[in-house]
C-alpha cells in the first residue's frame, strides 16, 4: 500500500511559507554600496515558495516531469533555490555536479547520469556543446541566464509560463523514490553519483534539526551550496556569501565576516579551511562573533589549532560541531570543539586517531576486517574487537543503497545484511570505537601504507608530525624504492616559517617520530609547497597525486 502520510521533500518549503511568510528564505549578492560593501536582495520564504511553484509549472510544460533525470549548473542565488525546489516539486531527480570535479570527470559523471535534460547558466551550456555532455541523453535544454542556440527555453521563459501558478501540488512520492542523484568528490578516485530518495533527504533534515537544536528563524550562511538546500526546510534564513563556492580557501574572510555581522548570523556552515581560513583572519584582527550560536564543519578533520583559534572568536559555551559523514551517509556523528579541546585533541596528537564524536542514535555503526574485497554478506565474524582499527561500516535511514549505473561500485560498498532488505554501507574510512563508545577516525582504507610488518595509517601517523610549530599539515605516502615499499611524510610549512629551515625541520621531526611505536620507522620526509586538495572543501588531501609526486622526488 502507499504510504499516504509521507511528504514531497519539496513540502517543507511550502510548511515554511505558511508559518513565516514574510521572513526572509535568502539574501543574494547583488554588488557594492559606497563603503565597498556588499550589498544584498532578499526573497522571503513566501516568494521563494510562489516562485518555486511557477518554475515548476514551467518545467512540467518544457517535459521536465516525475522521473525525469536533469542535471544542474546553477550558481547560488534564487534560481539555484527555486529550480531546486521546483524540481522536487514535479517529482523530477536532480543531478548534481561539482563543476571543478575537471572536464574528463564532468563528462564521465553525466555520461554515467544519463540525464534527459539540462539545466545550466549559459556557460555550463557552451561547455556542454563544446565537450559533448550528455549527448546520448539530454533532449531538453533550460538556460538559467541569456538565450543561445539550441536552447529550448529560459528560466525567465519557465516563470512566464508558469505565472499564473502561485499554487502547485507537489508530487505524491513514495519513501524510496529517487530524488536527486548527488555526485561524490572525487577525492579518491572517479566521482560516483549517489541515489538520494525523498526518504532519506527527509531524514537527514530531522537528524540535523535534533542534533543541533536547529529552530525557524534562525539565520545560515553556508560556504558550501548543498548545505544550504536544507536551510529552507529547517526554516532559516539563507546568507550566500560573495565568494567562490569552487574555492573556499581563497574566500575573502572580510566578506564573510561583514556579511555574519550585517545579518546577525547565528550558524555557519564552512569547510575545515573555511575555518583556519577566518580563525587566523580573526586573529590578526581581534574580530568576535557574537551572534552565533553554532558552527557546522564538514569535509575533513577540523584541524585542532585551526579550531581553537576559530573558537576565540565565538561567545563561551558556543561550540564548532564537526558531524563525521559521507555523501552516501550523512551524518554518522558528531562531536563538539569543548569535546574535542578539552579532551580528545591530546590524544589525537599522541597519534590515537582524531575523534569523530558518538553514533547518531537511528544509525549502528560497527567497525570491520579490512579487505579491498566485496563483501557478499553480513556474518558476526567479520567484525573486529572493540578498540581495533578497521573498516567503518554504517546502517540506517540516511544510508544510500546505491551508486547509480555503478553496479561494481555498490557491490564493493555495499554489504546485504542478514535479514531480507538490509544492508550495511562501508566508509572507505579506517577506525575504532573507543571504550566510551565514541567512533575515531584513522584515515580512508585505501590511503594505508602496507609494509612488510606492520600497516600504518594517515591521520594516526600525521597527526604527531603536525604537532610541530612550523607545519601547517602532514601527508603520509607509500613509495616503491627498490620494489619494496617505504612510509614517507610530505610536508608543507606554515606561511610564516623559514622556507631555510627545513634541514632543521626535518631533524625535529624526526626526533618526534622517534617518540611513537607508529612513526619510529618513518625516516623520509619531503617539503611540498601547498598540497593538491579537493575542489568541494578544499581540505581533502589527494594523497594518490603526492604519492606520485613523492617518487618523481626520491627516483
Amino acid at each position: 500500500m502507499p504510504d499516504t502520510a509521507f511528504k514531497n521533500i519539496a513540502s517543507h518549503l511550502t510548511a515554511m511559507a505558511g508559518q513565516q511568510p514574510n521572513v526572509a528564505a535568502i539574501a543574494i549578492p547583488c554588488g557594492y554600496d559606497e563603503s565597498d560593501r556588499v550589498n544584498y536582495k532578499t526573497h522571503t520564504f513566501k516568494q521563494l515558495d510562489i516562485d518555486s511553484n511557477k518554475i515548476a509549472a514551467g518545467l512540467e510544460r518544457a517535459g521536465i516531469k516525475r522521473g525525469v533525470r536533469t542535471a544542474l549548473m546553477v550558481k547560488p542565488g534564487l534560481d539555484y533555490f527555486s529550480l531546486v525546489f521546483a524540481l522536487f516539486k514535479t517529482g523530477a531527480v536532480t543531478v548534481m555536479v561539482d563543476p571543478g570535479m575537471g572536464l574528463k570527470n564532468l563528462k564521465q559523471c553525466l555520461a554515467e547520469a544519463e540525464p534527459e535534460a539540462f539545466i545550466g547558466i549559459p556557460k555550463a551550456h557552451i561547455a556542454r556543446m563544446l565537450f559533448g555532455w550528455g549527448k546520448k541523453t539530454i533532449r531538453i535544454n533550460i538556460a538559467a541566464g541569456f538565450r543561445l542556440p539550441g536552447i529550448n527555453a529560459t528560466v525567465a521563459d519557465l516563470r512566464n509560463i508558469g505565472s499564473q501558478s502561485n499554487e502547485f501540488k507537489c508530487a505524491d512520492v513514495q519513501p524510496n523514490d529517487t530524488a536527486a542523484i548527488l555526485f561524490t568528490s572525487g577525492s579518491t578516485g572517479v566521482p560516483k553519483g549517489v541515489v538520494y530518495t525523498h526518504k532519506i533527504f527527509l531524514t537527514q533534515v530531522a537528524q540535523l534539526k535534533d542534533m543541533y537544536n536547529i529552530k525557524p528563524g534562525e539565520i545560515d550562511l553556508p560556504t558550501f551550496p548543498l548545505f544550504a538546500l536544507f536551510d529552507p526546510a529547517l526554516g532559516m534564513t539563507t546568507i550566500i556569501p560573495e565568494m567562490d563556492f569552487s574555492c573556499p580557501a581563497k574566500a575573502d574572510p572580510k566578506k564573510i565576516t561583514d556579511a555574519i555581522e550585517k545579518f546577525s548570523v547565528t550558524n555557519m556552515f564552512g569547510s575545515p579551511a573555511i575555518i583556519n581560513l577566518l580563525g587566523r583572519y580573526g586573529r590578526e584582527r581581534g574580530i568576535k562573533l557574537p551572534t552565533l550560536k553554532r558552527v557546522i564543519s564538514a569535509g575533513a578533520p577540523v584541524p585542532a589549532a585551526s579550531m581553537e583559534r576559530f573558537s576565540a572568536m565565538l561567545e563561551t559555551g558556543v561550540n564548532i560541531n564537526t558531524p563525521y559523514g559521507a555523501t552516501e551517509s550523512l551524518p554518522v556523528s558528531t562531536i563538539s570543539s569543548s569535546e574535542i579541546l578539552g579532551e580528545t585533541r591530546r590524544m589525537t596528537d599522541q597519534g590515537l586517531g582524531v575523534c569523530v564524536g558518538h553514533p547518531v542514535s537511528s544509525l549502528s555503526v560497527s567497525i570491520i576486517k579490512i579487505t579491498d574485497s566485496p563483501i557478499d554478506k553480513w556474518s558476526a565474524d567479520i567484525k573486529i574487537n572493540q578498540g581495533s582499527i578497521g573498516e567503518i561500516a554504517v546502517k540506517g535511514d540516511v544510508v544510500t543503497r546505491e551508486y547509480f549505473n555503478r553496479n561494481e561500485s555498490t557491490t564493493l560498498a555495499k554489504i546485504p545484511g542478514e535479514t531480507p532488505g538490509e544492508f550495511y554501507h562501508r566508509m572507505g574510512d579506517v577506525g575504532y570505537i573507543d571504550d566510551k563508545g565514541r567512533l575515531w577516525f584513522c584515515g580512508r582504507k585505501s590511503h594505508r601504507v602496507v609494509l612488510e610488518n606492520e600497516t600504518m595509517f594517515t591521520i594516526p601517523c600525521e597527526s604527531i608530525f603536525n604537532t610541530h610549530p612550523d607545519v601547517f599539515r602532514t601527508a603520509l605516502v607509500g613509495v616503491k624504492i627498490n620494489e619494496k615499499t617505504e612510509p614517507v611524510i610530505c610536508v608543507e610549512l606554515e606561511k610564516s616559517a623559514d622556507n631555510n629551515a627545513q634541514k632543521r625541520v626535518v631533524n625535529e621531526l624526526m626526533e618526534l617520530g622517534k617518540k611513537s611505536d607508529i612513526t619510529k620507522n618513518i625516516k623520509r620526509f619531503l617539503f611540498h609547497k601547498s598540497f593538491p586538495v579537493d575542489v568541494r572543501h578544499n581540505s581533502k588531501i589527494f594523497r594518490e597525486k603526492l604519492t606520485v609526486w613523492a617518487e618523481g622526488k626520491i627516483t
